[in-house]
């Protein structure tokens, strides 16, 4: 095997797992702190790439234009998850979670029709800006610029959702209210808008994934089936609402894949999974403990 394609793949991997980790930390965050297993996460994700899709052609003639999308589409998405939360589910809080899977399951189906509506059902793609065009070379390895930059957000991502969990004040508040949301309450605090906070936060996430991955792949309907499983696999192997935990998570599933395509390109689609029945066969709660 040659080293050079070795590590170049691996790097492809990694940047694919920031990806995943960004959708998953919103996953994992609202599952935390709302204990509502968001099925809908994956049509938010959805949603924000075609988001992104508009903006990037309306500004298509602006440089700055997948800038602007990268920042709007997410905005987009927090606007519809504030929608969702304030009008249907901050009604619904106290089910039990079979209820909760339903709900969000429902609007998943909900969300997927209208974006047929408004996008249809055609395939759409976008470009990268040109600074984000072309390879980096590091050394023998090249890599697309564009996954470059992924490699360098992802991380960003993680230390700025964990500043925001443990150094803020709503952050530490969601904590709270995570584990005794009656006694939060009783302080004086608007638990419901907490709750609200923490489930536009998780759909702003979705979306940025969404428009990251917009110049990686074909826009489509049906984008959203697969990364939702894979969110909610990387979240479980990960821990409960630990952001480390859903890194490390997405690290082991963006690796395992990009590997088995280098490696048995006819399996590559098994090696993840392969992964998260070994994990969870040694540590059956997650890598890193639920800090909620």
């Amino acid at each position: 095997m040659d080293p050079a394609a070795l590590s170049s793949q691996i790097l492809i991997g990694l940047s694919r797992a920031m990806i995943l980790f960004i959708v998953s930390a919103g996953l994992s965050f609202v599952l935390g702190v709302l204990r509502v297993p968001n099925i809908a996460h994956g049509s938010l994700y959805m949603i924000g790439a075609f988001a992104a899709f508009t903006v990037a052609t309306l500004l298509q003639r602006n440089p700055a234009g997948f800038w602007i999308a990268l920042v709007v589409a997410p905005l987009v998405v927090a606007a519809v998850g504030l929608v969702i939360e304030r009008v249907l589910l901050a009604h619904l809080y106290q089910r039990e979670h079979l209820m909760l899977i339903l709900f969000t399951f429902a609007v998943g189906l909900v969300l997927n029709d209208l974006v047929k509506i408004v996008w249809g059902a055609d395939y759409r793609s976008i470009m990268p800006p040109p600074l984000l065009s072309g390879a980096v070379s590091l050394g023998d390895i090249s890599i697309p610029r564009y996954n470059f930059f992924l490699l360098i957000l992802g991380p960003i991502v993680a230390v700025a959702m964990w500043l925001f969990v443990n150094k803020t004040k709503i952050g530490k508040i969601s904590r709270a209210a995570a584990v005794d949301r009656e006694m939060v309450g009783v302080l004086g605090i608007n638990v419901s808008w907490v709750f609200a906070a923490a489930f536009v936060i998780g759909c702003f996430l979705a979306g940025l994934g969404g428009a990251l991955v917009a110049p990686m792949t074909s826009i489509s309907l049906g984008m959203d089936h697969t990364i939702i499983i894979e969110s909610f696999l990387i979240v479980t192997i990960g821990g409960l609402g630990n952001i480390w935990g859903a890194l490390i998570g997405a690290l082991i599933f963006g690796l395992t894949q990009s590997v088995g395509l280098l490696v048995l390109p006819q399996f590559a689609v098994v090696f993840p999974y392969a992964a998260v029945v070994i994990v969870l066969w040694l540590r059956p709660r997650g890598l890193l403990r639920s800090v909620w």
